[in-house]
């Protein structure tokens, strides 16, 4: 085993590790939010594994370099998917089809169908008639 093939190995275990315990880490509340920052880092991961596979010139060397891409490129990925759900649960939902505004929970009930204030009025003027 070459000296340059093992001070490679040594780098991915050591980046292995600390990437474990950092994440280890992070509350769960506060996970969905730093995947959408951390996806730049996940990038530098993706172009390391790459420069490695430039340069190794062993069978191992470019096994190490492809299992690195896969995993950060999961991660890149996968941080994109996260973060579009997370995205997607802040958003307002359209109106169903067929239900006209202004029908929602929040206007239904007491209000018996009025449009608002004046529909009210407008039923309590024809109740006192």
């Amino acid at each position: 085993m070459s000296t340059a093939l093992l001070t490679d190995l040594t780098i991915f275990i050591l980046a292995l590790l600390v990437g474990i315990e950092v994440i280890g880490k992070v509350p769960a509340t506060l996970h969905t939010p730093l995947m959408s920052a951390t996806n730049s880092i996940h990038g530098i991961v993706l172009a390391g594994a790459l420069l490695i596979g430039v340069t190794a010139h062993t069978l191992v060397g470019y096994i190490l370099a492809f299992v690195a891409a896969v995993f950060a490129s999961a991660n890149v990925v996968g941080g994109y998917v996260v973060t579009e759900r997370m995205l997607k649960m802040f958003r307002r939902k359209a109106p169903a089809e067929g239900t006209p505004a202004g029908t929602g929970p929040l206007n239904t009930g007491a209000l018996n169908g009025a449009k608002g204030l004046k529909g009210l009025l407008s039923k309590a003027g024809k109740a006192e008639q």
